[in-house]
């Protein structure tokens, strides 16, 4: 195996080894209780990763074993690959850039409004014909519960750093003016007309916030904040890839060119 080749077989090897975080990345994700309830957004990262993995691994043993037409393929098929992880990593960019949340006086988490965040997030997520599904996917899991066994006092969970979905589902806005009496549970509220998620909240365990729109807001700032700290990940993955996979095409074709060579060598012997 040639110089060339050898170096086309480390780089493959690297590239292997990034798709690693990719797919871990993607696990992650999908293993928040957000992404659980929005099966599409699940699956993208952890596909790409699975794909970079094998495109890599064909690499390798086209790079060890010096298959010119494995080589071509898996040039190919990473500079997709690579492509549409550029894609994907702008548009998770672009619309997770808007943040729809605001402090609160007195609180130590924030609340959200769905004005807040993108369009695309409105009109593709938390619209009326996902939010059926999304709500009673919510209301079965434990996003909500858990809270009252983390917080016993009023002043534990006012100074609390809840997560999005849960500062805007599991409890009415704080603008409403209700009285608190465990995290899912409050009662008497001083202004309901301050804002039409007050005469939504119901204090059923089934019910709480969930078809408030503070609640899809909640989601789509828990996506926000996932996404972006995925995106860190993404993006290291992303520009040692680009990095590898310009080396590999310099070495590819000095392994073409060594090739070239070693036969003009033997037809001259």
């Amino acid at each position: 195996m040639g110089v060339a080749n050898n170096i086309t077989a480390v780089l493959n090897f690297v590239a292997f080894l990034c798709s690693i975080p990719i797919i871990a990345s993607g696990i992650w994700l999908a293993s928040k209780p957000d992404n659980e309830c929005i099966h599409y957004f699940r699956w993208p990262v952890v596909l790409l990763g699975i794909l970079v993995l094998l495109v890599s691994l064909a690499g390798f043993v086209g790079a060890y074993w010096y298959k010119e037409t494995l080589l071509a393929f898996y040039l190919c098929c990473m500079a997709i690959l690579i492509g549409l992880l550029l894609i994907l990593l702008v548009f998770a960019f672009v619309v997770t850039r808007a943040d729809g949340g605001y402090d609160v006086p007195g609180r130590g988490y924030k609340e959200y409004r769905l004005e807040g965040f993108s369009s695309w997030l409105r009109n593709h997520v938390v619209n009326s014909k996902n939010w059926v599904k999304i709500r009673n996917c919510l209301a079965e899991s434990d996003v909500c519960s858990k809270l009252s066994q983390n917080y016993l006092t009023a002043d534990q969970f006012f100074m609390s750093h809840i997560s999005p979905l849960q500062s805007g589902c599991c409890k009415p806005p704080t603008v409403c003016g209700y009285n608190y009496v465990n995290p899912t549970l409050w009662l008497n509220p001083a202004n309901p007309t301050s804002d039409p998620d007050c005469y939504l909240w119901n204090n059923d365990q089934s019910q709480l916030c969930y078809n408030c729109n503070s609640c899809k807001a909640g989601l789509l700032g828990n996506l926000r904040k996932e996404w972006r700290k995925a995106n860190i990940i993404l993006i290291v993955a992303v520009v040692v890839l680009i990095w590898v996979y310009l080396i590999a095409c310099s070495a590819f074709k000095n392994a073409q060119t060594e090739d070239l060579f070693r036969r003009y060598k033997q037809g001259w012997a």
